[in-house]
């Protein structure tokens, strides 16, 4: 898993993972990062199935989150927004 952050962005390439490994490592990521952290855009890819972009989208379940929003231009991206 690759990690950047810009400001008060943080973006996350999970692509390869295991769906298990990726949720464990991204809901990792949530519940540590500090509040100054508001959004996190996942790129899952979108070419090799939908598991990862599925999980994402559908199962990740965090008092944190905001909301999740999928990225219309870019299937294989999702952004999470966060709470404070």
């Amino acid at each position: 898993m690759k990690i950047s952050r810009n400001s008060d962005t943080l973006t996350v390439d999970i692509h390869g993972m295991r769906v298990e490994a990726a949720r464990f490592r991204l809901e990792s990521l949530i519940s540590g990062s500090s509040t100054g952290i508001k959004k996190l855009i996942v790129i899952h890819g979108s070419n090799n199935g939908h598991a990862l972009r599925d999980m994402v989208r559908n199962e990740l379940n965090m008092r944190r989150i905001k909301s999740i929003s999928p990225v219309f231009a870019n299937d294989g991206q999702t952004v999470i927004f966060l709470q404070g």
